[in-house]
């Protein structure tokens, strides 16, 4: 088990197999250095943890824990094409997709869960570039949907 692994066993948010795509397209891809997730939802298991709306059906605790998920689904798709999430030399930019009520506006604030926690997990690595935006529609009603970029060593 990796470093970080055993971190995410702690904070009761262990690993899971890689979530498989929800349709046509790769669920991770490496070039060169670079590893890129596409967006992961707040599955558990086959579960979706959270469905609907931030700021409507769902509130925005509810929503930062569901970028949490997503980014714990984020790494395993990264550990299921590196090997170990030792590898991550950075965590370069996370992007997150808020499923927003009308007039929500705490999209930063949800996506915290997510910059939080790769923090606490990698240290000043952690640290990440992101965009957080707040949408109308979201696949299969989840809350959230993220994607990361990393670079890992060789």
């Amino acid at each position: 088990m990796s470093t970080i692994e055993a971190k995410l066993v702690e904070l009761g948010l262990p690993l899971p197999a890689a979530p498989p795509p929800v349709g046509s397209y790769a669920p991770v891809v490496r070039t060169g250095n670079l590893v890129m997730t596409s967006g992961q939802l707040p599955f558990i298991g086959k579960q979706m943890a959270f469905e609907g709306k931030v700021g409507s059906q769902l509130h925005e605790q509810d929503g930062w824990n569901a970028a949490r998920i997503c980014a714990v689904n984020a790494l395993a798709q990264i550990k299921s094409c590196v090997g170990s999430l030792d590898k991550i030399r950075q965590i370069v930019r996370v992007e997150g997709y808020v499923h927003s009520a009308p007039e929500f506006r705490g999209q930063p604030h949800v996506l915290n869960g997510a910059s939080e926690l790769l923090v606490e997990l990698f240290g000043d690595r952690g640290r990440h570039t992101r965009i957080a935006i707040g949408v109308a529609e979201m696949p299969l009603n989840a809350a959230i949907q993220l994607g990361l970029w990393v670079e890992v060593s060789e």
